[in-house]
């Protein structure tokens, strides 16, 4: 059956929407002109390409099914699994969980424990063997270089079969030539044969090894990492959207009627901004866990308690993030009133509404976008932070602030258990990097200063 929390129906709300807005944007020629100019630019269809990798994999992660197991003797458990479609695709990972820490392809444990050796039936004091990395191996030691290397070419030749197919797919379909003799096409193409080619590597590899090793509790750590990318997206997308409305409109009434107005709204966000950012979301998040203590009948499952405490962070983030682009609408809207075309309206007796959302809105447009592909990697960022210090999402949510702040004492263990660290990292900046590399391109196409 399936079953969609509250993050998820925001998620696909958040997809619906930009369907529409992309099916808006392509109506009006004024609009199609700067986005054309993003996505010609070479790192503005790289970096959007990665972005849609990691919003489909988001999507997956967010489409969950729920249904009872049934037990050996034939009965049906009562007990109902939650499972979303990742989860489902990545069943090897999921499910070959390991007794603790191992390096990534390793065959043996990564510390030793008093086990018996096979060859001789001698107890000794060893590395033991892992569960499944590598127990397809009669002796790995010999044999385990030369199967990576096969697995690799052949992972590698499944993803580029299957980005043939796509690219012949999407050449039969479209009927106008120019369209696959632009930059975009070309730069998204080449990117997404990379993606392809890395994911048919970690499909033929992953069955058979922990490609970045398992955790304390025998985790698989790419796992974890993939599974991070929807609680980053959600962080991004959500607050993004919390945010906006409050921003948009205290901007333009502090900009365009001035007066009492404008005083109220500057006195909020003054006081606001004097706060110390963290300590206003730690207050936040302590207080709706005492009320989630206190009313557990709300939240039956760990799921839902864990959705509800992301939905949470999401709403504090953007209701305390506000302020900054608040104050450049303002800014700009102080500017755009005393425009002639402003100035002739008013004087025509048209009202300050319409004034407002046909002339002020969008010609300060260009800096809430500006403004929102900037912020999203500082929210990724900010989710990591905040889980560092216990006060960001669910301690049962996968999350790179999670995996994060779990590496702290595994730094301190001798020898150093460096994987779980470095992937949350990897992960994580390539997120960000895209989100920076795509806010440049839509920066430089939308910002007139730049023209």
């Amino acid at each position: 059956m399936l079953t969609l929390l509250w993050t998820d129906m925001a998620v696909f709300a958040l997809v619906i929407g930009g369907m529409l807005a992309i099916w808006r944007i392509s109506k009006k020629k004024h609009l199609r002109g700067p986005w054309s100019e993003v996505f010609n630019r070479p790192m503005g269809a790289i970096s959007f390409t990665v972005i849609l990798a990691f919003l489909l994999i988001g999507l997956l992660d967010s489409t969950r099914l729920r249904y009872h197991d049934v037990l050996p003797n034939g009965e049906v458990n009562e007990h109902a699994s939650l499972l979303s479609v990742l989860d489902i695709m990545l069943t090897p990972l999921r499910l070959q969980t390991e007794k603790t820490y191992s390096k990534p392809f390793a065959h043996t444990a990564y510390a030793k424990e008093m086990s018996t050796d096979a060859d001789d039936g001698v107890t000794r004091w060893l590395y033991p063997r892992l569960t499944y990395g590598g127990a397809h191996l009669a002796n790995p030691s010999v044999d385990k270089k030369s199967d990576i290397f096969v697995k690799t070419i052949q992972g590698l030749g499944y993803g580029f079969l299957a980005w043939a197919v796509l690219f012949l797919m999407i050449k039969f379909l479209s009927k106008r030539t120019e369209f696959f003799q632009s930059k975009a096409l070309k730069y998204s193409l080449l990117t997404t044969l990379g993606i392809f080619c890395l994911v048919g590597v970690f499909a033929t590899l992953g069955p058979y090894y922990h490609i970045l090793g398992t955790d304390k509790v025998g985790e698989d750590v790419l796992y974890q990492a993939i599974k991070s990318i929807r609680t980053g997206l959600v962080i991004g997308a959500l607050t993004t959207i919390v945010m906006l409305p409050i921003a948009i409109t205290l901007g333009l009434m502090a900009g365009f009627f001035r007066g009492w107005v404008d005083d109220v709204i500057q006195y909020l966000y003054t006081t606001l901004s004097s706060i110390p950012g963290v300590l206003l979301i730690a207050a936040a998040i302590l207080m709706a866990q005492v009320y989630m203590a206190n009313n557990p009948e709300l939240f039956t499952t760990v799921e839902d308690r864990a959705d509800m405490r992301l939905l949470l962070l999401c709403v504090i983030l953007g209701m305390t993030s506000w302020t900054g682009l608040c104050r450049l609408l303002r800014a700009e809207t102080l500017k755009i009133r005393e425009m002639e075309y402003v100035v002739a309206s008013r004087a025509l007796g048209v009202e300050r509404l319409t004034v407002l959302k046909r002339h002020v809105l969008p010609n300060v447009m260009h800096l809430v976008m500006i403004t929102v592909v900037l912020d999203f990697s500082g929210l990724v960022l900010a989710e990591a932070v905040l889980s560092y210090i216990n006060i960001g999402v669910d301690p049962s949510t996968y999350s790179w602030g999670n995996m994060i702040n779990t590496s702290r004492l595994e730094m301190a263990r001798e020898p150093i258990v460096w994987w779980p660290l470095t992937a949350a990292f990897v992960f994580m900046f390539t997120l960000v990097l895209a989100a920076n590399l795509f806010a440049d391109a839509v920066r430089d196409a939308f910002d007139p200063r730049s023209l």
